[in-house]
């Protein structure tokens, strides 16, 4: 359908998991698409050249999300390169688990400089872009589109993970707050909440048949998510298709948030 045809997207974390999900269906609707990852080039690289071969465009950054000066350059250089950005997609995030009375404070707040500060850098740097290059109306409806990856853990509690379930709880406010701030400039700004999604960083819950049965008991659709289930979903908040859409997010988890321990005790 071509829905982001002529449109820039920055996607953070775009080299594995979700964000090359999310990657991959923007290119196939057209838009140009820089990828931001930190490690494994070589994977970066193939992708760019499988979006090329398919007759799309693309290029790879490398910046740590969470340090203001790379993230700065980074913008620069995209803008550069397309002329302008019109959505951001701040998707990094990581995890450092431990049982909440061994977490040390190195874990705490290297998970809340990336999951939390560099969503703060990533959306600052865009909105201003946004701002002053204002609504071009044969590109899109709004000046520009931030959705912001979160979790169902911004809702449901997670013992042994404080630090990543306070950060995406961190996320949604963070989210709500600037859609609110940045509406009148035509900026839109949602999130998508992903429940359990089928990528490296939580292998051990689905790669055999004991920890994918356990894991399914969490999940009322009865399936495990795929990268392309979000990448469809950020298609949809990118495109003037949910133009009146600000401020919301988007639970895509097969039912994981409606406590699903309660079926057979209603």
């Amino acid at each position: 359908m071509q829905r982001l045809k002529g449109q820039t997207a920055l996607v953070t974390g775009g080299n594995s998991g979700i964000g090359k999900g999310i990657v991959e269906a923007f290119a196939r609707e057209g838009a140009n698409v820089v990828i931001n990852y930190v490690v494994h080039d070589e994977v970066t690289t193939q992708m760019v050249q499988q979006i090329t071969v398919n007759g799309g465009n693309a290029i790879g950054f490398k910046a740590d999300v969470s340090n203001e000066a790379e993230v700065q350059e980074m913008f620069r250089q995209a803008i550069a390169h397309y002329g302008t950005i019109d959505i951001l997609v701040n998707n990094a995030g990581l995890q450092r688990d431990a049982p909440f009375t061994e977490m040390t404070i190195a874990q705490w707040q290297t998970v809340m400089n990336v999951n939390l500060t560099g969503y703060f850098l990533c959306a600052r740097e865009a909105a201003k872009e946004f701002i002053h290059r204002g609504v071009v109306p044969e590109r899109s409806s709004a000046a520009g589109k931030i959705i912001c990856i979160s979790s169902v853990h911004e809702m449901i509690p997670w013992a042994g993970h404080a630090d990543y379930a306070s950060s995406k709880g961190g996320i949604s406010m963070f989210m709500k707050t600037i859609a609110q701030e940045l509406a009148s400039q035509k900026i839109r700004v949602n999130g998508i909440a992903p429940g359990a999604i089928q990528t490296p960083i939580n292998k051990s819950d689905w790669d055999n048949e004991a920890s994918l049965k356990k894991l399914l008991t969490l999940i009322p659709y009865g399936r495990i998510g795929q990268p392309e289930d979000i990448g469809k979903a950020a298609v949809w908040l990118a495109s003037d298709e949910s133009d009146y859409v600000t401020g919301a997010t988007l639970f895509v988890d097969g039912g994981m948030t409606l406590f699903p321990g309660f079926i057979a005790n209603g």
